[in-house]
């Protein structure tokens, strides 16, 4: 850390810390004052303990445990962690687990939220890149409060969709499994030749393509009602609760995509299947599936598997046009039987 020394008379230093240290210090309820040891005391927690809940948070482990890494807010938030295991409210595993999750948005979160308002301090003020991210970190404190009332309102507005949409789940669920399968529509779309066309591109142009895939993926995704489980670059795959809502949201992708200045070819895959939810995300065979039949796909088509056409033609066979005449021998996991699907305008019904 850069900082500006002031010396008075009497020969003492005070430190001046920088925008950015004077930032983290407001957000951190003031400087880095305690060791692990001292920490874990505060906060009525054994030293491994406190190097769990570090490690939750996504930090790297503590090597040095005589270096001064936690503040007074650090332990408030290590103290209440504590209190709720020792309430038994939750156990340890549970605490760090929810830590983890919610550390790990938080990481993509303050990141997207970063370069976005970078983006905006560019259009807006008429500064280069560089400047423009100087200039965020300079102005953070502008957006912080909002942000956090953003944040906050977001969460509680998707954990009442998640609990209307769950109860409704669950009283089609019979108990006794050990495991609930989820019955889910997953999609995968991916882009074609997207490493060759990434190597045509100028860093910025490069941002500017991947955002403008990820972000017409999302808006189809989100707005016919479908959800997405991760962006890998190249590849979106989402789920929806039913399938025609997930067959409407595929063909609708790649439209909204071939309707893109300068954005290539796609090829997509459909699933109908159970698949297990964990950690904000979806496991299975069928999640296997979905985007080992996306890479076999034709550019431009969307392929099901057998069980998934004969389930698209027992909805409606004169919306969902299927052309069964593609098998292929998909790695780990054998030949499997397939179609092309085309989703016609409700017009035809």
């Amino acid at each position: 850390m850069r900082v500006t020394h002031n010396t008075d008379a009497a020969g003492s230093s005070d430190e001046i810390p920088t925008t950015v240290e004077a930032h983290v210090r407001r957000l951190l309820d003031g400087p880095a004052k305690y060791q692990l040891k001292q920490a874990a005391e505060l906060a009525n927690m054994d030293t491994d303990s406190a190097r769990r809940f570090w490690r939750a948070m996504g930090f790297p482990y503590i090597q040095d445990a005589e270096s001064r890494l936690f503040t007074e807010y650090d332990v408030d938030v290590m103290r209440a962690h504590q209190d709720m295991i020792n309430l038994k409210r939750t156990d340890e595993d549970t605490q760090n687990s929810l830590l983890r999750a919610q550390s790990h948005l938080a990481d993509r979160l303050v990141l997207w939220q970063y370069e976005a308002l970078v983006e905006e301090a560019e259009a807006r003020h008429g500064l280069d890149e560089l400047s423009a991210r100087y200039w965020v970190l300079d102005h953070i404190d502008d957006y912080e409060e909002f942000l956090v009332y953003q944040m906050k309102y977001a969460w509680r507005r998707h954990l009442a969709s998640f609990l209307r949409r769950t109860e409704v789940e669950l009283e089609n669920m019979r108990a006794g499994n050990d495991v609930i399968l989820l019955q889910r529509a997953l999609g995968f779309v991916d882009l074609v030749a997207f490493t060759n066309r990434s190597g045509q591109l100028s860093p910025h142009q490069l941002v500017d393509f991947v955002q403008t895939f990820e972000f017409t993926c999302r808006d189809v995704i989100s707005g016919l009602g479908a959800r997405v489980v991760k962006m890998v670059g190249d590849a979106v795959l989402y789920i929806a609760d039913d399938l025609a809502t997930g067959a409407e949201v595929v063909s609708a992708i790649l439209e909204a995509l071939r309707a893109t200045p300068n954005m290539p070819e796609v090829r997509a895959s459909l699933v109908w299947g159970g698949v297990v939810s964990r950690f904000g995300d979806v496991f299975g065979p069928n999640v296997n599936l979905a985007s080992r039949l996306c890479t076999v796909a034709p550019e431009g088509a969307i392929v099901v598997d057998r069980s998934t056409a004969e389930a698209l033609r027992a909805l409606n066979p004169r919306k969902y046009l299927l052309e069964e005449n593609l098998g292929s021998e998909l790695r780990g996991i054998g030949f499997i039987e397939s179609a092309r699907l085309t989703v016609l305008p409700d017009s035809s019904d």
